[in-house]
Formats: structure tokens, sequence, C-alpha cells
């Protein structure tokens, strides 16, 4: 769990660098909440993950057939 949630921070911060040097996140730290829409169209929250492994993954447009 504890290596989930650290690559879960580690993504945010990578995701967004202008809010990681806002906020000072730091390896360890809680993610903050946050959604985001899913390849199947629907939002998911991190709240309603809770308790569940997540990654996070994306894939820039350049490298997509269409």
């Amino acid at each position: 769990m504890r290596r989930s949630l650290m690559l879960l921070i580690l993504m945010l911060v990578l995701m967004a660098p202008a809010y990681a040097q806002e906020e000072g996140l730091q390896v360890g730290d809680a993610a903050p909440a946050f959604s985001l829409q899913g390849s199947d169209g629907k939002t998911h929250s991190l709240e309603e993950l809770a308790g569940k492994t997540v990654v996070i993954a994306w894939f820039p447009k350049a490298f997509t057939g269409g």
C-alpha cells in the first residue's frame, strides 16, 4: 500500500509541477483530493478509491493513432 501511495504521489508531482512547488508535496505525503476523467468517460475521484491500490497512467496525445 505504501509503495502504491508513493507511486501515486510521484505521478501527481509529474502531472502538476506548479501545484507541487506551491504546496511543497514530499514523498510520503498523503495525496490531495482530486478527480480525473477515465478512458470510460466517467469521472473518478481519489476519495471513491480509498483503501484500494491506485495507479494513474496517461498517454500523450502525440502517441495515439488518432
